[in-house]
């Protein structure tokens, strides 16, 4: 992964992308932070362009809107500073005007839209009376429906014919209101290039994974077609009972649908069903076999761990890989013999780019491949030591509870970049005493706690 992620900041599109914007908006603001929250922040903005809106915010609040507020204060020349803040620990309603008047260290008229919340109040009656202010941040919010844009527009309109005193000299661009949310945005937006080059590289990975399955699956289902065709049972025979045409038809349903399971395939977790099927119809020619010999049927047991294509296994062997410590396997009665007499068992090889391999060290690929024939539970144990031991052994490899019951899944079969955001909700809690009004209730009246005379009160009365 780090490689990845050096490789990405040279030449990917997200990191080429992010770089630019970033250099530009610190060229036109060479003091801008690097991040904005809280107060401190807050305010270091409205000293400058007289509006500060909270990166969380920008979804509600845009940036050209915000541009384009902070013109019109800059344009009226009045002290009207305005925030746009979300519904946050960060801004405490408790003296938050107070607070942030002290921290701007100017005088005039505050609005703060804080979650649903809109508010405004006046230094003293030297800048304009509370009524007004009041009365007029009451007829804004009421009138435009919970709509940040409009609400502090026509706010900012109607205060500005009424505001005594200049606003501050404006010596640095607009952009530092900007900084934060465009940050936001352009940070979202390399994040989004980045996600979507992941998902392109993992469906590739998927794409070339299924590729090399099927070429091993389609040699499994060839295989036991010609055992079908060996297999030298008429259901029409007068010998044959219904017992053995069910596990005949059993047999033959299997082949069917493993091939239709196979073609349809789009991704490796796509083969796991495919080696179910084959698993259960060769389960079937063995009851079969058994039915038509005489013999007890066979107990229900996974297919041979060297090769499943060897059939159901009949028995356990103590074995160990190149290297490795032994472990008890499934075997059938072939390979037990071969074992037994100090031999080899006949491994199942597959191609790779270093030759002919064992399946257990072809690769993570064929994770699907061999939980459909042994159920995912018993494989991490029997391939400690392998690659593929090593790729079954992870928290996101579920185990079937029982063979066949084809409950696994694999880690990387499907890329799901959670985007869950933040949800701002102004809904709930109102502020204590003198508290922003939201939710229809009457901007009248003595709701605002705490301004008389000249002393800039705040929330709580």
């Amino acid at each position: 992964m780090r490689t990845v992620l050096r490789r990405s900041r040279a030449t990917g599109p997200a990191a080429v992308l992010l770089s630019a914007l970033l250099g530009l908006l610190m060229a036109l603001v060479p003091s801008a932070p690097a991040s904005a929250s809280g107060l401190n922040d807050a305010a270091d903005a409205m000293k400058r362009v007289q509006l500060y809106v909270d990166p969380s915010m920008s979804s509600r609040f845009s940036p050209e809107q915000a541009a384009a507020l902070a013109k019109k204060l800059k344009d009226v020349d009045k002290p009207i500073y305005v925030a746009v803040l979300p519904d946050s620990p960060a801004y405490p309603t408790e003296n938050l005007f107070v607070d942030l008047r002290t921290k701007v260290g100017a005088a005039g008229v505050y609005a703060i839209w804080r979650g649903d919340r809109f508010q405004a109040q006046s230094t003293g009656p030297q800048v304009l009376d509370q009524a007004t202010v009041r009365n007029l941040a009451g007829a804004a919010y009421r009138s435009n429906g919970g709509n940040i844009d409009a609400t502090l527009n026509e706010f900012v309109d109607g205060a500005a014919e009424k505001v005594k005193g200049d606003g501050p000299q404006h010596s640095t661009s607009i952009a530092w209101v900007l900084v934060p949310v465009l940050l936001v945005a352009v940070v979202g937006a390399g994040a989004l290039l980045l996600v979507r080059r992941t998902r392109k590289r993992r469906e590739e990975q998927a794409r070339a994974e299924l590729a090399q399955l099927r070429t091993v699956v389609d040699e499994d289902i060839t295989a036991f077609g010609e055992e079908l065709d060996r297999l030298d049972f008429d259901p029409g025979a007068p010998d044959a009972d219904d017992a053995q045409r069910t596990d005949y038809t059993a047999a033959l349903d299997a082949y069917d649908r493993a091939k239709r399971t196979m073609d349809a395939a789009e991704r490796p977790a796509d083969v796991r069903p495919v080696t179910e099927a084959l698993e259960q119809g060769r389960f079937a020619l063995a009851t079969l076999a058994a039915r038509r010999e005489g013999r007890p049927l066979p107990e229900r047991r996974v297919p041979c761990f060297f090769d499943p294509r060897h059939g159901p296994s009949t028995t356990d062997v103590q074995w160990a890989p190149p290297g490795g410590a032994p472990r008890s396997v499934p075997a059938c009665a072939d390979d037990a013999a071969r074992i037994s007499g100090g031999g080899e068992p006949q491994v199942r090889t597959v191609e790779t780019a270093d030759g002919h391999q064992p399946y257990w060290d072809a690769g993570p690929a064929y994770r699907p491949w061999a939980g459909g024939y042994f159920g995912g539970g018993l494989l991490p144990g029997l391939l400690v030591g392998t690659v593929l031991g090593s790729a079954l052994a992870t928290p996101g490899y579920a185990y079937a509870d029982d063979h066949g019951s084809g409950g696994g899944e694999y880690p990387g079969d499907d890329f799901d970049p959670d985007g869950g955001g933040s949800d701002f909700d102004g809904g709930g809690s109102d502020f204590d005493g003198g508290g922003f009004d939201g939710g229809g209730s009457d901007f009248g009246g003595d709701d605002f706690g705490g301004f008389g005379g000249d002393d800039f009160g705040g929330f709580g009365g």
